[in-house]
């Protein structure tokens, strides 16, 4: 074991090494109250110990209360990464960032709170000198890290996990119809790895290809429409412009027509829609079918978002995919107490509202059209669950509401 000057001067050099923070720094400081470093506060949960440390060239002598390391039973030191590669986390994001990173960033990323980001930003300060630091339009400080070095990149290298993400991310965006999107991550990983050095890429993907066969790639299982893969590189490409399309697009009563419509967005789900709105008419917001879709030719003329229309909003008026303005309404549905506790665990809608029922049953509202497909997900649950409202849906679901389903979603 250690003797209690090796032990000190070992604390000192864990200091440096942890924190940036040369042995001259600490013999100016004298003393190191509650193990703080420029403000940076040691995790508490190792505890602290008070110690001397002599310098070995003039013998003066420095008090530190630090904290203390777990020791092993060979006498080495079992030291916690934890701090380091937070900072090393925040590193990545002051350097990502154009206009840098705030305490706000940090809470949000690290689940901390106020002052604690305060702390760590300390100590980032200490570590990374050539920060570039200032205060925005609103008067919050903000951390820059100036992206001049490409070793950056390699000395951080990909870990197994964000490997698997990627490869993960690109399956599920073929799954879901979006080839331009997996095409894109696809390269990005290989641009990755080839800004590895070759021994680290090879072992980073043997261990990702483990990660994943260990994992199981989650395929979403049921029916679903092939896409035509062609027609939507066509529309990802017109929605980056973004660029008027003309569609050649088939109506419900099988007549076909040529219409100019303004891109907004993709709606994925069982059947497909593209958001557009006409060039002509009305110019109101619309869902068009990509399976009725037949061709699509880019216009090459740019054109204006409109800076209010949110697709997250517009899509949530909808159950589904399908939305009919004469259909919107107020919907409540009643689930039995059996069924609550499996209907609890489910999104029904992005702006639901729950509410417990004495009895124990769960009721869920929503505002939302599309009484077709409400109808088609609540034959799952058979009698157990009761529509409260709309009237339309409830007489479109009581004929079809069975009791011998032996269970539930």
């Amino acid at each position: 074991m250690a003797g209690p000057q090796a032990w000190c001067s070992r604390a000192a050099s864990m200091a440096q090494d942890t924190f940036g923070c040369p042995f001259g720094f600490l013999e100016e400081k004298k003393t190191l109250h509650c193990g703080v470093v420029r403000g940076t506060s040691f995790p508490p949960s190792l505890g602290f110990v008070d110690k001397s440390i002599m310098h070995p060239q003039h013998g003066k002598i420095c008090h530190l209360h630090f904290a203390k390391p777990e020791i092993e039973s060979q006498g080495n030191f079992r030291m916690s990464y934890a701090k380091a590669a937070d900072l090393l986390r925040v590193a990545e994001m002051a350097m990502s960032r154009f206009d840098g990173i705030s305490l706000q960033d940090l809470t949000e990323e690290f689940g901390c709170d106020h002052r604690t980001a305060q702390r760590m930003m300390r100590s980032f300060e200490t570590v990374f000198p050539q920060v570039d630091i200032r205060d925005d339009e609103d008067r919050r400080r903000r951390w820059h890290l100036p992206r001049h070095d490409p070793r950056w990149l390699q000395a951080q290298g990909i870990r197994d996990s964000e490997l698997a993400a990627l490869e993960l991310a690109a399956k599920r965006a073929e799954r879901d119809g979006a080839p331009d999107e997996a095409q894109r991550l696809k390269v990005l990983r290989d641009r990755l790895l080839a800004a590895m050095p070759s021994s680290l890429a090879r072992r980073t993907e043997a261990d990702a290809e483990a990660l994943l066969e260990a994992q199981g790639f989650a395929t979403r299982p049921g029916p679903r429409v092939e896409p035509e893969k062609r027609l939507l590189g066509v529309l990802t490409e017109a929605l980056r412009a973004p660029f008027t399309v003309e569609v050649t697009y088939v109506s419900a009563d099988g007549s076909t027509s040529e219409r100019l419509l303004e891109p907004y967005g993709l709606l994925l789900g069982i059947r497909r829609y593209l958001v557009a709105r006409p060039v002509a008419g009305n110019s109101r917001m619309r869902r068009f079918r990509l399976d009725r879709v037949r061709q699509v030719r880019i216009m090459g003329h740019s054109f204006a978002r409109d800076p209010d229309f949110n697709l997250a909003s517009f899509s949530a008026q909808a159950f589904g995919s399908f939305h009919s303005d004469a259909e919107y309404s107020p919907v409540a549905w009643r689930f039995s107490p059996s069924a609550a506790i499996v209907a609890r665990q489910f999104v029904f809608h992005p702006e639901q509202e729950m509410t417990d029922e004495p009895d124990g049953a769960l009721t869920v509202r929503f505002t939302a059209s599309g009484h077709l497909e409400m109808a088609w997900y609540l034959y799952q649950w058979g009698d157990q669950v009761d529509v409260l409202a709309p009237d339309a849906l409830r007489k479109m679901v009581a004929p079809h509401r069975r009791a011998d389903f032996p269970a539930l979603p």
